[in-house]
């Protein structure tokens, strides 16, 4: 026994080597995943938004990455399609644009001196000298007095005098104009009441309640309801839908002082009307209900609460976008990635795909024959490639964590090469809720769950008309007067599709 408990030791302090050289692994990891944390959340706050590569970056891609050729890399660097397309025509810098046509001129006119300053001769006029800058007249606050005349019948003395116009607020103590202006105020240039209320004292010099200013903005979004249904109704006859959802606190007057996170589900069609949906929770119940027994393509971002709703023939696909914003985020924490800059650069070349697509004024049937040409090889190198890196990485790492999102969406992700009219990303969503995150941090959270649906309507006006290129200002002013009194086959004209095309028409006829 005595000669056995030397090798009894030394296998003892080996398996306590071995543990210890194991937990010492588990540490490190554990150390890399923490600072990779750390970085990424001091990015968030200090560091650049942008999601392009440094040169630096394309420059270690193209020594680390012997796949990748250096045109893929010069290609990414300019941002130029990777296609045998030509490249993107480089314009001169235009220096000063003209003034629009459109916009009314009022001459001025300098006279110049009748006599020579040199010899004292008569002087005869040969031109201008022209030169245009862009003025204008300060807001002009006035009271409109509207007089009926009151005519009496010299046969029966009866009295009558002509109705008035409808108006947005009946009775009210301001113009449909200048209701608008507030609606337009705070939902486009994100000005909370208070500063307008604070604006018409100083510029008008008539004190106006922020309460009152609120009445008009929910007697707006009020009239918008109808609207926003039929827009809805609308939408659910696509076959193709993007959505997506965000944020906005809303006051629950219940004595606790805080508001509720509730939430905008946003569905939309690329190119045409979007409409809003107030939630109060970020749970499947909302896309249950508003899409119901709808069957069509839906492309969302990974949120769980889109799967299984909709009727049995919905089909989801996922966003090229958010994945490759996952391998942005590991290379700004780790810039000298070369793993993570390749992805970053082969998903890269999907959307130059298309984007060579969009010059060329492709349709959707050729723009998914340029896909499958041109984009499928990528497609079939990311899979690969993230099969092989899941393998090797720490799953909490930031390049382990856009792999593992990359092929737990695969499936989503691939059908976007399927369907001819579907979009590589869900940025045209996104997009739309960009307004209510600036807006969200001036007039701070919805006053009330009722004042939800409402906020939604006027925002779902809003963003149809900036998508459809309306002047929002004109197309409330056009619509709003009289739509309480309208039936609900007259609303349907009055959408901002409806509105458009019906603008359209008038002007060719």
């Amino acid at each position: 026994m005595a000669a056995a408990d030397p090798q009894v030791r030394i296998e003892t302090l080996e398996r306590a080597l071995y543990w210890a050289q194991l937990t010492i692994q588990k540490k490190d990891a554990e150390i890399h995943v923490l600072q990779e944390r750390l970085r990424k959340q001091r990015i968030g706050f200090l560091g650049p938004a942008s999601e392009t590569l440094s040169d630096l970056q394309l420059e270690l891609l193209a020594e680390e990455e012997p796949s990748v050729t250096r045109e893929e890399v010069e290609a990414e660097a300019r941002r130029e399609p990777i296609t045998t397309a030509p490249p993107r025509e480089r314009k001169p810098h235009p220096g000063r644009k003209p003034l629009p046509e459109n916009l009314p001129r009022i001459e001025e006119v300098i006279p110049c001196e009748a006599n020579c300053t040199r010899c004292g001769g008569q002087t005869r006029l040969i031109g201008y000298d022209l030169s245009e800058v862009l003025d204008r007249e300060p807001a002009k606050w006035f009271v409109r007095v509207t007089k009926r005349e009151k005519r009496s019948c010299g046969k029966c003395s009866a009295i009558q005098m002509p109705p008035l116009a409808p108006r947005i607020v009946e009775k009210g103590l301001a113009s449909d104009r200048v209701i608008i202006e507030t609606v337009v105020g705070k939902y486009c240039d994100h000005l909370p009441l208070y500063r307008q209320e604070a604006m018409i004292e100083r510029e008008a010099g008539v004190e106006i309640s922020r309460a009152t200013l609120d009445g008009w903005v929910m007697r707006v979004g009020e009239l918008l309801q109808p609207v926003a249904e039929t827009m809805r109704q609308e939408l659910l006859r696509a076959s193709y839908l993007q959505a997506d959802e965000t944020i906005v606190p809303v006051q629950m007057h219940d004595g606790r002082g805080s508001d509720h996170p509730a939430y905008l589900w946003q569905y939309g069609m690329p190119g045409g009307e979007t409409v809003f949906d107030f939630q109060l929770g970020r749970g499947r119940d909302g896309p249950a209900k508003f899409l119901k027994d709808w069957n069509g393509i839906l492309q969302t971002d990974g949120h769980q609460a889109y799967d299984q709703v909709g009727g049995p023939g919905l089909i989801q696909v996922g966003c090229w976008a958010h994945a490759r914003r996952k391998f942005v985020d590991a290379v700004k924490v780790n810039p000298k990635d070369g793993a993570a800059i390749a992805m970053v650069t082969r998903m890269d070349a999907l959307f130059l795909v298309d984007r060579h697509a969009r010059q060329q004024q492709f349709n959707a049937e050729n723009r998914a024959v340029l896909r499958r040409e041109h984009a499928q090889p990528w497609v079939d190198e990311i899979h690969v490639e993230c099969l092989k890196l899941r393998a090797q990485l720490l799953p909490k790492s930031a390049l382990g964590e856009a792999v593992n999102y990359t092929l737990n969406m695969w499936t989503k992700l691939r059908r976007c090469f399927d369907h001819a009219e579907v979009e590589l990303s869900n940025n045209v969503a996104e997009n739309s809720m960009r307004p209510i995150a600036l807006g969200r941090k001036n007039w701070l959270h919805v006053g009330s769950v009722k004042s939800g649906p409402k906020v939604a309507a006027i925002l779902s006006v809003v963003e149809s008309c900036r998508r459809l290129g309306l002047p929002v200002k004109d197309y409330l002013l056009a619509v709003l007067p009289g739509m309480s009194s309208r039936k609900h086959s007259e609303v349907v004209q009055f959408t901002p599709a409806r509105w458009k095309a019906s603008r359209s028409s008038d002007v060719q006829a």
